[in-house]
């Protein structure tokens, strides 16, 4: 699994909105942040943050693991 994970993290990293990563918003108690798909049944929860620098977004990975541990 750890080559899935870190092709999709490469693949977010790059560009958040690839169609491959099936990356949404999510709502409820997760509001204000981002889910994106590593594989069929698993998931990164991620939100976006300022970056040190203060010049741009950068990305704070929470969790990942299945849908239904993420979730």
């Amino acid at each position: 699994m750890r080559d899935a994970i870190e092709k999709t993290l490469t693949i977010l990293a790059e560009d958040y909105t690839q169609q491959s990563l099936r990356s949404h918003k999510l709502k409820g108690d997760l509001q204000g942040c981002w889910s994106s798909s590593i594989d069929y049944s698993n998931r990164i929860i991620f939100e976006f943050v300022n970056d040190p620098d203060g010049n741009s977004l950068a990305i704070n990975l929470l969790t990942l693991g299945s849908h239904d541990d993420v979730y």
